[in-house]
């Protein structure tokens, strides 16, 4: 309790430290930003969006045959506020952040930290105290690397495409007349050539998708505001789409057009849908080699639920399989292991859990009180959960109990973005830095 306190207190006084902006240029052990070497030996294994490749939680990440006390620092930068959570792309790590009145796009040497390049433009905005009086002022979405380019959303809205190389910002779109309530926090998509993103503010609001190379709008489903869960695209019902949470539904329309295929109400407590939609793909019955969805979603006071998408005749309908109301997810996605679901409820002051994706059935849920919350990540039969108080739990995937392997301090002050895994690196952006550690 007496870390947590520490903690909370020296992130208030922080967050109005940094909010001053660096007044200059960022410097890691002395070097000016300047050129970092190309190369493959410094390679870094790809995690180019929120939630990784395949935007399910899965890493690439080679666990040691023993575990290490503790891990290695290699570097750390400081790169200013917020929880958009760090990328990698070849030898590059990217960081999204705040200093000042400017947001600024990043590019570091994986192997040193040193700064590549960076890019900043004005994105001063009237925040909502309710958003950032302990939460900051933001950017909280990821950004996305495809195809050379990077793509972020600012925390008011505004869009932006840079050159992944240079740093050179390509096409950029305004924030909108109307805000969500809480600013942003969706992380692009990119998917078969145009990138997504639900911009527009509370009850006006369009899901939209983009040329990434000029920014022109290519199709917009404006029947909902934005959420603060990010979409995903899958293929349901024999049509590739675009699930995501909007502001009072869940829906999916066509990712090559845009149109409304199916929405189901979801509404829940301080209008703050936030979570990425979840797809357990089970195999179809007699052997066909199809495949039957399951997708998954929660939110704050809503129990956990597994439901199917169908199409018969052109008719687009959803139907629960199961429900669960042991547990819920809110700020927390939770990563699917086998047959089972793992993550961290908010319920009880915050609770680890296991449930069957299959069934909905409970199979175990942790000691209460465990932290404010937890970003979960999933590595082969092993998950990672990395707290608000900068501890990295290590859990084996387990359906009979919450079987810890070992835990890392990896932060002192909070940690509410998303750790990236890659080999045997583990990169995580704090209150105000982005740290790379190793196993070894």
């Amino acid at each position: 309790m007496s870390r947590r306190i520490v903690r909370t207190a020296f992130a208030l006084l922080a967050l109005s430290e940094i909010a001053a902006g660096s007044g200059g240029r960022d410097r890691v052990e002395g070097s000016e930003i300047g050129g970092a070497r190309q190369g493959t030996a410094n390679r870094v294994e790809g995690w180019p969006q929120w939630r990784g490749t395949t935007r399910d939680g899965s890493a690439s990440f080679a666990a040691p045959a023993s575990w290490p006390e503790t891990l290695t620092l290699k570097w750390k930068v400081e790169v200013g506020t917020g929880y958009a959570a760090p990328i990698t792309a070849g030898d590059r790590v990217y960081a999204f952040s705040r200093q000042g009145e400017d947001e600024v796009m990043r590019a570091l040497d994986a192997a040193t930290g040193k700064i590549v390049w960076e890019t900043k433009y004005n994105a001063t905005y009237k925040p909502n105290a309710a958003a950032t009086r302990t939460h900051g002022t933001g950017p909280k979405s990821t950004p996305t690397f495809a195809d050379g380019c990077l793509f972020t959303l600012g925390m008011s809205g505004i869009v932006s495409a840079f050159d992944a190389a240079s740093g050179k910002l390509l096409w950029q779109k305004p924030a909108g007349p109307v805000e969500p309530l809480y600013h942003t926090a969706m992380s692009p998509l990119v998917d078969r050539g145009l990138m997504i993103l639900h911009v527009g503010g509370h009850g006006n609001g369009a899901l939209t998708a983009f040329d990434p190379q000029t920014g022109d709008v290519k199709w917009s489903w404006n029947g909902d505001g934005p959420s603060y869960g990010s979409p995903i695209a899958v293929d349901l019902g024999g049509t590739r789409q675009i699930v995501t949470m909007t502001q009072e539904n869940l829906v999916g329309v066509s990712a090559a057009t845009g149109e409304l295929l199916w929405r189901r109400p979801y509404t829940v407590r301080a209008t703050r849908n936030a979570v990425t939609p979840i797809v357990h793909n089970l195999p179809s019955p007699a052997g066909s080699g199809a495949a039957s969805g399951i997708v998954i979603v929660s939110g704050l006071g809503m129990p956990i639920t597994g439901f199917r998408v169908a199409n018969k005749g052109g008719q687009w309908s959803s139907e629960d399989v199961w429900v669960n109301n042991d547990a819920g997810m809110d700020m927390s996605t939770g990563v699917v292991v086998g047959n089972s679901l793992y993550g961290f409820s908010h319920r009880n002051s915050g609770q680890y859990f296991a449930i069957d994706a299959n069934t909905g059935e409970t199979q175990w849920l942790s000691e209460p009180r465990q932290a404010e919350n937890a970003a979960v990540v999933r590595a082969g039969n092993l998950w990672f959960a990395l707290d608000t108080l900068g501890e990295l739990k290590v859990i084996r995937a387990n359906p009979k109990q919450f079987d810890i392997v070992t835990r890392y301090d990896v932060a002192d002050s909070p940690t509410w973005a998303q750790p990236v895994l890659s080999g045997q690196r583990v990169i995580i952006k704090d209150l105000s830095s982005v740290a790379l550690w190793t196993l070894n």
